[in-house]
């Protein structure tokens, strides 16, 4: 227990109930990866709960309101998820952050999560390029148009094989450019595993190949 714990208790950044970052109650919003429903080609996506209650809360409190301590909660998470979506070894890369967004959070959020998953290693490899808004207001194809050809590979993964990890799956967008900047280098991305999903359609995360017929 550090000093800033006795001035400023922990409370569970969901509920508020005190000492533990998250009670029990709210890590129940948390489950076995399911699949979010994709159109056209692209690797199967999976998230571990709805973006909505207790999930969305803790979510944010990490990402947006420096509860940094909940990395270890979400790494545990992922490293329990994994073995049902592909065979190990894993090698987990994370969704990027704009450089703007780390500066804020006090670093990338996702990479802190990949860090911490046991028996796998984490390979922030992709970068987010400048001139990328914000992706709130945006519709889909918005989305999809800020981030086409933004997200680069900075160095090849240690592995041929990965799994995608973000923090919130909507359009898909995000996931989208970081598989095709993995597949451009023949990486292939065996899964996104997503900690929440807010998509309230079918995602595409595949490219788009040819005209549609008919």
């Amino acid at each position: 227990m550090n000093f800033l714990s006795l001035v400023l208790p922990v409370t569970c950044a969901a509920c508020g109930v005190r000492g533990v970052d998250a009670c029990r109650r709210c890590q129940s919003a948390f489950g076995p990866p399911f699949p979010v429903p994709t159109v056209g080609k692209g690797p199967p996506v999976y998230a571990l709960a709805d973006y909505h209650g207790a999930a969305r809360q803790l979510v944010l409190a990490f990402k947006e309101r420096g509860r940094h301590t909940l990395a270890d909660f979400f790494a545990v998470l992922v490293g329990l998820a994994l073995p049902a979506l592909s065979p190990p070894p894993w090698c987990l890369v994370p969704a990027p952050s704009t450089r703007r967004a780390a500066r804020g959070r006090g670093g990338d959020h996702m990479v802190r999560i990949a860090e911490r998953v046991q028996n796998s290693f984490s390979a922030p490899v992709l970068a987010v390029e400048s001139g990328v808004q914000d992706s709130v207001g945006l519709d889909t194809q918005a989305r999809i148009r800020n981030l086409q050809d933004k997200v680069k590979l900075r160095r090849p993964p240690p592995a041929a094989d990965v799994v995608l990890l973000d923090d919130v799956v909507t359009s898909g967008a995000t996931a989208r450019a970081c598989v095709s900047a993995l597949s451009q280098a023949d990486v292939r991305v065996r899964a996104v595993l997503a900690l929440t999903s807010a998509a309230t359609r079918h995602v595409s995360i595949g490219p788009r190949r040819g005209r549609p017929q008919g």
